[in-house]
């Protein structure tokens, strides 16, 4: 019993060390290249993973922000800053898109919060809002429990064992297994990478297309 018991300890810390080298080894990676560079996907992917060792602690307070490209203090923020500030780096505004959108078509949107009209403080910061907007946008994906059919650079969103909505980034580094696209996310611990496209239910699936998004005209 003693001997499993300190095997699997070992197999866990092993198994640490490598998702800390693995973090380390694609973090370079994302700085290794100009932005501007890249596809669309890969330029997701690259923005989503410079804000591992950034983003430090989980904050979803309510905050007053500027409009547009308002935001909370960088080493703070919710699930959604992550695909928030990632999107950004592509000159993407989901502050501003979700306000205009939800301004046009509130009553399209999720009634969960008791608001009466849009709050740009806040609307685009929630799950189930960015969820909307990106399948009014026609992002949307169908869901599947192959790995394969999520590419680098996709949005994914899950209902976690709380009930809590939760999102984060696909990107093409896959898991010490080899079988499945790693996760940019902060579900309570910052942003970070992990394991996690089947940890919990997928609720959504989406592909960013810059031709489809209402951008500020």
């Amino acid at each position: 019993m003693f001997f499993m018991l300190k095997t699997k300890r070992l197999k866990l810390v092993v198994q640490v060390v490598l998702v800390l080298i693995l973090c380390i080894l694609i973090q370079d990676t994302a700085r290794s290249e100009p932005i501007a560079e890249l596809s669309i996907e890969t330029q997701i992917e690259q923005a989503a993973l410079q804000r591992v060792g950034k983003t430090l602690f989980y904050d979803g307070s309510y905050q007053k922000l500027s409009y547009p490209m308002g935001d909370v203090d960088d080493q703070r923020g919710v699930c959604t800053d992550v695909v928030i500030r990632s999107l950004r780096k592509l000159g993407v505004d989901l502050q501003k898109l979700v306000h205009q959108d939800m301004t046009r078509n509130f009553k399209a949107y999720p009634n969960k919060w008791g608001l009466t009209r849009p709050d740009k403080n806040i609307d685009h910061r929630r799950v189930p809002n960015l969820r909307k907007y990106f399948e009014r946008q026609g992002f949307s994906l169908a869901i599947s429990d192959n790995p394969d059919d999520y590419n680098s650079g996709d949005i994914v969103s899950w209902r976690l064992s709380n009930n809590a909505p939760h999102i984060g980034i696909v990107i093409s580094t896959k898991s010490i297994d080899g079988k499945r696209p790693l996760i940019v996310h902060n579900v309570g611990w910052g942003t970070r990478v992990d394991d996690f496209l089947f940890a919990y239910k997928i609720t959504g699936h989406y592909r960013f297309k810059p031709e489809q998004t209402h951008l500020s005209k």
